[in-house]
């Protein structure tokens, strides 16, 4: 148990603040790839495995190198490949403005309670800054974005997860210590990241997920739970909890 009370939460985005991967990022990937006359489909399955390589340019990169490589060949490659990420950009905003995106259970319901209780929350995302400012406005409302203390994504870090790098700029924009906060993440390359940064973590997973090795995490759950639907528990120790609230937070043992 903690001898302080936490000082901040902070959020990764894909696949913990929303289930934005299998039917968000995905299919605007597609998208784009039929808007530059591609014939690539990233089926489920597949995308399930590029998830693995964080970050959408590398992703592609990646996709060319295993895939495709006779792509490599390009003329200024890295423009055409930032211009292709740009274009999956465009759509997959375009799909959190239609409202098809929503938040996963728990996570409205807790970010409300940390504000209530003055506790600081921030994202740590290496996400596209678009995608994070955009989910949040589609879901929480225009003025959420003020409701984060340090909203942290794209490119601002040389290394993106499993490295640590998201976590410490964060953490230095805070002012805070790791011990003095939590994070909150859905995927062994989030968790390891965290870790790394000296960061308590609760791990919800979702169907992409769920059979990662998650060694380290302070409590798996199915999701954060809400009061009609009580998380499940995958592993570690919930002391009673059935949803994820500022007391579970403040009552997590530190690794």
């Amino acid at each position: 148990m903690r001898n302080n009370k936490i000082s901040a939460v902070l959020f990764d985005v894909d696949g913990t603040l929303a289930d934005t991967e299998r039917d968000g990022h995905r299919l605007a990937f597609n998208a784009a790839f039929n808007d530059f006359g591609l014939n690539w489909d990233w089926n489920i399955a597949l995308y399930g495995e590029l998830l693995n390589i964080t970050g959408g340019k590398e992703r592609i990169r990646y996709y060319m190198e295993t895939y495709a490589p006779d792509k490599l060949k390009i003329n200024e490659l890295d423009d055409w490949v930032a211009d292709l990420h740009s274009t999956k950009t465009k759509h997959f905003v375009a799909l959190l403005n239609r409202g098809l995106i929503p938040l996963r259970p728990g996570v409205t319901r807790l970010i409300q309670e940390l504000r209530s209780a003055k506790i600081k929350i921030a994202i740590a995302t290496t996400t596209t800054p678009e995608n994070v400012t955009t989910l949040l406005k589609s879901t929480l409302g225009e003025d959420s974005l003020s409701w984060f203390n340090v909203i942290a994504a794209g490119d601002i870090v040389p290394k993106k997860k499993p490295a640590p790098d998201i976590y410490l700029w964060t953490l230095k924009h805070l002012d805070l210590q790791a011990q003095q906060c939590i994070a909150i993440e859905d995927s062994e390359c989030g968790l390891k990241s965290a870790l790394a940064a000296g960061l308590d973590t609760v791990v919800t997973v979702n169907s992409y997920t769920e059979k990662q090795d998650f060694t380290g995490a302070s409590v798996v759950l199915s999701d954060l739970g809400e009061p009609s639907k009580p998380f499940t528990v995958l592993s570690g120790i919930a002391n009673s909890n059935n949803l994820v609230d500022v007391k579970m937070l403040n009552n997590i043992s530190p690794q």
